[in-house]
């Protein structure tokens, strides 16, 4: 399927490594032009060798979890065009006892997982309108809607960006702008995988991902971790032009663990 995004600019927030990566990866397959952002010069450049995709990618880094590091990301994105697609897809998580989680851990989380998709969809929003085209992502997750007891700070931002999504989608009502929310599952990234092996103590990996769909995510359908490249390809279809009538849309890529049909 030909997703028409050929020489689209897609900034992608968080693209250094994890699902961010496989999103840049995969839009960059179908022909669109993908700013890679991550916090340091360093870790952009790294994912740019990893990507080998010449000019169309550009890496741009910039702390989006400030407003100054919002500001500067979308004053170098704009030096190469106009964004057409946004992906926030920037964001934290850590397990922590609810009574151990202290002020500056709430807004920590806000601030990275919140605002960042706030401040840079504000800066964006009027020029898709203008163009009338856009396409506009949230990536959320199943913790949204089925919070987590062991990472309540995670879960409360990822409904945040739910309500924020339903809502820029209404304002961006009959302006060809589309916005909505993807919510993966459980997904295999460096993060989680790091996470695995600190609980994993005397038992192995396998064994230890067994466990967790055992113990902690029993309502998953598909009982495995998902590849970021499946949630990558979730994505890359919303973007598309064949997407156009789908917005306001919480679109759920999290193996079945959210029981309910809506």
């Amino acid at each position: 399927m030909d997703l028409k995004l050929d020489n689209k600019l897609a900034l992608v927030t968080g693209s250094t490594s994890g699902i961010g990566r496989s999103i840049a990866e995969t839009l960059l397959r179908e022909g669109a032009r993908v700013i890679v952002n991550g916090r340091s010069q360093q870790s952009v450049d790294k994912a740019l060798s990893h990507l080998d995709a010449g000019d169309r990618a550009i890496g741009i880094p910039a702390d989006v979890g400030t407003a100054d590091g919002c500001n500067h990301l979308l004053a170098e994105a704009k030096r190469q065009g106009e964004i057409e697609i946004l992906i926030n897809n920037a964001g934290i998580f850590e397990p922590k006892p609810f009574e151990q989680i202290t002020d500056s851990d709430w807004m920590r989380f806000y601030e990275i997982n919140v605002l960042s998709g706030v401040r840079l969809s504000r800066g964006v929003c009027n020029s898709m309108k203008q163009r009338g085209w856009g396409r506009i992502v949230f990536i959320s997750s199943e913790s949204g809607v089925s919070i987590p007891v062991e990472m309540i700070q995670y879960g409360m931002t990822k409904s945040a960006q739910l309500s924020i999504s339903r809502g820029l989608a209404k304002a961006m009502k009959a302006t060809g702008v589309t916005v909505n929310s993807v919510l993966p599952g459980p997904t295999w990234s460096e993060g989680v995988e790091q996470f695995v092996e600190d609980i994993a103590g005397d038992k192995s990996i396998d064994e230890t991902k067994k466990a967790f769909f055992q113990e902690a995510r029993p309502a998953s359908l598909i009982q495995r971790f998902a590849t970021t490249d499946e949630v990558a390809a979730l994505v890359a279809y919303v973007c598309s032009e064949q997407a156009a009538a789908t917005t306001g849309a919480a679109l759920r890529c999290d193996g079945g663990i959210v029981d309910t049909c809506f």
